[in-house]
């Protein structure tokens, strides 16, 4: 089982820009689909965007398309969240999650991943 830590979470006004990392230990990166969720106070924890292990492909959630680019540096364990044009409805705790299957079907829910880390605070204020 692969170990995720989140990273480079803080508080940003709207319009601004973050980027959250993912170091991974104690597994092969590359052989995991990698994939961002969000949780904010009092609501569920929502899919943001993912990225295949094989292809390349990514996904993102509507609400985050055109503003957050998923990457990754499997000789670095590591993947990213670059973030830009955050608004207020962004604010929540970011995770990082990983899976050795892909089930396409459900790359966008969080059943798809047996691999967690802790999560990064980002904080969006005018």
């Amino acid at each position: 089982q692969v170990q995720l830590a989140e990273s480079g979470g803080g508080s940003v006004q709207v319009g601004g820009s973050l980027r959250l990392s993912c170091v991974a230990s104690g597994g092969t990166f590359s052989r995991y689909t990698v994939a961002w969720f969000r949780q904010a106070p009092g609501k569920e924890r929502e899919f943001v965007a993912a990225l295949r292990r094989i292809g390349g492909y990514s996904y993102y959630s509507d609400s985050v398309k055109g503003r957050f680019t998923i990457s990754r540096d499997n000789a670095k364990n590591t993947a990213y969240l670059n973030m830009s044009g955050l608004q207020a409805e962004d604010t929540a705790l970011y995770y990082c999650a990983a899976s050795q299957t892909e089930i396409l079907s459900a790359i966008r829910t969080t059943r798809a991943y047996g691999n967690w880390g802790q999560g990064t605070q980002v904080t969006v204020s005018s």
